[in-house]
């Protein structure tokens, strides 16, 4: 199965049309079909065939926004390649595979006065909707993966606190439900504690099930400026890689990945 996705990931990476299209997202993500079409002079079928190459791969999400349809970069199964195959050359070696380090930009920075999400993060967790919910909502569950325990009865309307877990209890973010559909979507405002509610940036979860997978598709919109897509676009990845750890093994990293720094 790894193989197999491996796979698509090379195959997609190998049409310089579907580079074309990659290096249109890593610019400017969150582009319909058609502002797509516009950058690299091709036809909306043509388009849209690559495109299903790429969403096969996983290698691009596409998000729904009313009638449009908004296609995103996500950094999963390049992150992997590069686990799996990158480290194991010196830097030299590596000028081949340079277009795939290059286009593992974590974020999607959007107009603010659009409602395109600012960040879009998209793994898959082999588990079912029922643990992927009861791990996003849990407050000893995610003390474990996070570091820090979500509490709340996770009821629209409800607020919600992100506590420290240590003897001071601190509440270091918190926030409003907004939506809450059990196991499939969760949506919560995401800020500092006290801040007004429609001052704070929105966070969407929404699990999908097939068969005996989830895919966990986190949007995180809103966002004040550039400092903060920096910092979310560093924390989100570390945090879901440890929730993914311990759903599939039963426990966590053996180190905290959000401490790990970005190499330049």
């Amino acid at each position: 199965m790894v193989d197999d996705q491996e796979n698509r990931v090379f195959k997609a990476l190998g049409d310089l049309t579907r580079r074309r299209l990659l290096d249109c997202l890593r610019v400017s993500d969150g582009q319909t079909l058609g502002e797509l079409c516009s950058q690299v002079d091709m036809a909306r079928q043509s388009a849209t065939q690559h495109l299903d190459i790429l969403v096969q791969a996983n290698l691009v999400t596409v998000v729904r926004r009313g009638r449009e349809r908004l296609h995103f970069l996500n950094p999963v199964p390049i992150h992997e390649i590069q686990t799996r195959w990158i480290s194991q050359f010196d830097m030299p070696r590596l000028e081949a595979l340079d277009l795939i380090t290059t286009q593992a930009e974590e974020y999607a920075m959007t107009d603010q006065s659009t409602t395109v999400p600012s960040y879009v993060y998209v793994t898959y967790i082999r588990a079912t909707s029922e643990q992927v919910w009861r791990a996003l909502t849990d407050a000893d569950l995610t003390a474990r993966y996070w570091g820090h325990a979500n509490v709340s009865d996770w009821q629209p309307g409800s607020r919600w606190e992100h506590r420290r877990t240590d003897a001071t209890g601190a509440v270091d973010v918190d926030g409003t439900v907004i939506e809450s559909d059990q196991p499939t979507r969760l949506v919560i405002t995401f800020g500092a504690p006290g801040e007004p509610a429609d001052e704070q940036s929105l966070v969407t979860f929404l699990v999908e099930a097939h068969d005996d997978i989830v895919r966990l598709t986190v949007t995180h919109e809103r966002l004040a400026d550039e400092n903060a897509r920096g910092e979310i676009a560093h924390g989100w990845p570390a945090v879901l890689a440890n929730l993914k750890s311990l759903l599939e093994t039963g426990d966590v990293l053996p180190q905290s990945p959000w401490e790990m720094q970005p190499t330049n």
